[in-house]
């Protein structure tokens, strides 16, 4: 196993050359310390991320920890599959932060950080909370235009808001707004999507006045006023009319910006390439990636994408491909890539309908025993341990289940050796059987794994427990809680997050290695 040290890192970080930095401790861990490129990969999760992360095991790889021996594990289990470039950061944060340089909390920082950026380099205006609230109740000509995802918008948005996730914008705007005196704000949880999707209109030249919400719904409820809960009203579907129109404005921000076009041989010929990373990418919305794709292509909505780059691309200096049906989305969320400085986007025209794309095969899932749901249900002295998010087992986990990380089993140990049968489950049943070998280690008792997991646990009308309050705050290191996501501290937790990310724009110049724009 090869060690470098942070300098070493640091000129890697800086060569041009592809290199995936990936963190194995759990994400909360992760989020409260870790280095600007670093993409969380917890070796909790490590099957899953690592198929996700790294289209092409050829690639120079750097595991990073704090320095407990996380990141040799990591980089053992990639050799194990097939990676031959692996190594890791000798002495992890603690000694990158002892050579000088800059450590980040949060996640997502590189596009946060982006989002401050383009706000500082555009110039994007805003307003703030009250001023919109007197626009509101004068009736003013206006629309608000919510760019999260469908299930944020409906959990909270501001009144009259209308969700369009930030990758529809320019596409649907044309037929939503087609009065070019109506203003238009939009606004997201915070701050990032807000400003990537004014100035996703701004850059399109639509001829409307187009502003950001200042601090989004946290703002808005930090001036002392009221969120709507449950608000069903969005953009209408299919192709809009006024596409012609979307696709000329989106193809002169994507020129600008150095987006490449090829069609679907040029895909092809790129997926070929051995020597490379290729990430292609579906932008439309969910709904309709789920109704047809590309055989190979990964599901990431355009928006979503480009505030959360770190979720679906791991390798920095990648190639990414992305596709949709007629290139607006493409080509919009195609330039803010090339803006945030990836160096080779390309839009696939005709993606759609292009062969399939060869992928790594997915892992192969251990053969272990299992159960099913209806067989779970007639044990009544079964030890149920749920093995999903901390924030998605608060929402929702079988009656009696207790929650539990992987690769932290030895700490449920006495509850494990107490039981006769151990049942272990998970959102979709695939984390329950990577963990049935180590958990059987454990224990004398029977480990066995639920057959789909909690979802065919509930699809065969069990019923589920929700406690928001367990696990508790503090122990939610595997999940990095968010202001709203919190049982206490909520508006603090918003005012230091909204200062966190106003500050980056800042660290990012301290950090060095950080160059936005074309």
């Amino acid at each position: 196993m090869n060690r470098i040290t942070a300098p070493t890192l640091r000129a890697w970080i800086e060569d041009g050359s592809e290199l995936a930095l990936l963190d194995a401790r759990e994400e909360g861990e992760f989020g409260a310390s870790h280095l600007f490129w670093a993409v969380p990969c917890p070796l909790s999760r490590a099957e899953a991320r690592a198929h996700a992360l790294l289209p092409n095991l050829a690639t120079r790889i750097v595991c990073v920890d704090d320095g407990r021996g996380l990141a040799e594990r990591l980089a053992a289990y990639l050799e194990g599959i097939g990676a031959g470039n692996v190594s890791v950061l000798v002495g992890g944060t603690p000694a990158w932060a002892a050579a000088g340089y800059v450590l980040f909390s949060g996640v997502n920082v590189p596009s946060k950080a982006f989002g401050e950026w383009i706000e500082h380099h555009f110039g994007t205006e805003s307003v703030d909370p009250p001023e919109l609230k007197s626009w509101i109740d004068s009736g003013r000509d206006m629309v608000v235009l919510d760019s999260r995802t469908w299930e944020e918008y409906q959990r909270m948005s501001i009144p009259t808001g209308v969700s369009v996730p930030g990758g529809e914008l320019v596409y649907r705007i044309g037929d939503m707004v087609p009065n070019p005196d109506t203003l238009v704000v939009v606004n997201c949880a915070g701050r990032t999507r807000s400003i990537l999707g004014a100035e996703s209109l701004r850059q399109a030249g639509i001829p409307n006045k187009v502003v950001a919400l200042r601090n989004g719904t946290m703002g808005w409820e930090l001036a002392g006023l009221v969120c709507d809960r449950g608000r069903d009203a969005r953009f209408r579907a299919g192709a809009p009319q006024t596409v012609d129109q979307a696709m000329a404005r989106a193809d002169a921000f994507a020129s600008r910006s150095g987006v490449q076009v090829i069609d679907a041989a040029g895909l092809a010929a790129l997926a070929a390439d051995m020597t490379r990373s290729l990430y292609v990418l579906d932008v439309r919305d969910p709904t309709e990636f789920a109704a047809g794709h590309l055989p190979g292509s990964v599901s990431a909505p355009g928006g979503q994408l480009v505030q959360a780059t770190d979720t679906w691309i791991g390798v920095r200096g990648a190639r990414i491909a992305l596709v949709d049906d007629d290139g607006v989305r493409a080509r919009m969320s195609a330039a803010w890539l090339r803006q945030m400085g990836h160096p080779e986007v390309f839009v696939v025209t005709g993606g759609l309908t292009a062969a399939a794309l060869p992928r790594p095969a997915a892992p192969e899932l251990p053969d272990v025993p299992m159960i099913d749901a209806d067989t779970l249900a007639a044990f009544d002295d079964a030890l149920i341990v749920d093995l999903a998010r901390s924030i998605d087992f608060r929402d929702g986990h079988i009656a009696g289940a207790i929650w539990g990380i992987r690769t932290r089993l030895a700490l449920l140990k006495d509850r494990l050796a107490k039981a006769t049968l151990v049942v272990l489950t998970s959102p979709d049943g695939v984390q329950a059987q990577w963990a049935v070998e180590e958990a059987q280690a454990l224990t004398s008792a029977r480990v066995v794994a639920l057959r789909g997991g909690t979802a065919a646990w509930k699809q065969d009308g069990g019923e589920l427990a929700k406690d928001r309050k367990v696990p508790a705050d503090g122990d939610c290191v595997d999940f990095y809680l968010r202001p709203y996501d919190r049982n206490s501290g909520v508006e603090d937790a918003m005012k230091a997050y909204l200062s966190w990310e106003i500050d980056l724009v800042h660290e990012i110049a301290r950090d060095g290695t950080v160059r936005f724009g074309v």
